[in-house]
């Protein structure tokens, strides 16, 4: 996301933002593949890298004022952070020092900043369509609760970081995906 992007849509967002919730992302380079093209390297992780840091960075900055004492951060992250994953687990794994940062930064007005950290998503759009029968076996297998995660197990726990119950816990990555990394 441009710098420009986010200045033209301030006007469209709220004064006050109690909770950002930084969901914006992807892996820009799924699938990924083994070339070893550097400006083809370069672009794939400069892309994944704009896309998962950078939008939650610049989202963040533009509203941070807006945020009100005692606001909440929640930022989306991933499990691939910490298996490998390519330019999309690096883009993650950046996400997590940003994080520190921000809960650094803005923890003096009681502001938290959070993230949640996904596995496996079943009905979602993330893997384009592209998850074979397979690998999706391969990534429940993987979970101590040899299941999927779906979208109301991730929401659950955006909404507790986002609660007036978690505001003593910031900084942190809570993963969210079964176990299947126990961090």
């Amino acid at each position: 996301m441009a710098p420009e992007a986010v200045e033209r849509a301030l006007p469209e967002l709220p004064e006050r933002v109690d909770v950002l919730v930084n969901n914006a992302g992807g892996n820009t380079d799924f699938p990924s593949t083994d070339n070893v093209d550097l400006k083809v390297l370069d672009a794939a992780w400069t892309a994944n890298f704009r896309a998962n840091l950078f939008t939650a960075a610049l989202v963040t900055s533009a509203v941070r004022e807006r945020i009100p004492d005692g606001g909440r951060i929640v930022t989306v992250g991933s499990i691939a952070a910490h298996t490998g994953a390519g330019s999309y687990g690096w883009a993650k794994a950046a996400l997590e020092a940003w994080n520190i940062d921000v809960a650094r930064y803005l923890g003096r007005r009681g502001i938290t900043a959070n993230i949640v950290a996904p596995g496996l998503v079943v009905d979602t759009e993330f893997f384009h369509g592209k998850l074979t029968d397979e690998r999706r076996d391969l990534l429940i297998g993987a979970t101590m609760t040899k299941r999927a995660g779906h979208p109301a197990d991730i929401a659950a726990t955006v909404r507790f970081l986002a609660s007036p119950e978690a505001g003593h816990v910031t900084g942190q990555v809570v993963h969210c995906n079964g176990g299947a990394y126990v961090g």
